[in-house]
């Protein structure tokens, strides 16, 4: 009985449609030339899509720094033991990392897809070997936003 406990396998989640990858998790690096400059690097965890979706962020030793939720209409921080609500994502992001990200184009970006965000252009070059490199050239300040995917 025992034996044939050790053999069963857990069943997998369906594998989802080409194009239609819902979770990604690495590492993350956030560079705002601001004066004075600031800096920012976690692990990270992304589920979801533009719609609906969570970003967990991750100290190296594991430990949750944040969690940002968001859903049409609404957002949500989970910081330092407190939760707080924004309106929007771009609201959210703004006050959780010091600038507004573009999660639309983000997704797009993870899946390979070129997406115009103003202002931002992306090297999707190096999505084969897991990295990502976005900067916003404008407005000021220049913003580089790093990924590495596990």
């Amino acid at each position: 009985m025992l034996l044939l406990a050790a053999c069963a396998q857990v069943p997998r989640a369906p594998i989802a449609a080409a194009g239609a990858r819902e979770h990604w998790s690495g590492r993350l690096a956030l560079r705002i030339d601001a004066e004075p400059a600031q800096s920012f690097a976690a692990g990270f965890d992304l589920r979801g899509n533009a719609q609906v979706g969570e970003l967990a962020l991750y100290s190296p030793l594991g430990a949750t720094l944040a969690r940002l939720q968001w859903s049409a209409g609404t957002a949500q921080l989970a910081w330092n033991g407190q939760r707080r609500d924004f309106d929007s994502i771009d609201a959210l992001t703004r006050q959780a990392v010091g600038t507004e990200l573009p999660i639309a184009s983000l997704f797009a970006w993870l899946s390979g897809q070129d997406s115009h965000a103003e202002g931002w252009s992306a090297d999707l070059g190096g999505l084969g070997e897991g990295k990502l490199v976005a900067r916003r050239t404008v407005p000021a300040p220049t913003v580089t936003l790093r990924l590495v995917l596990d």
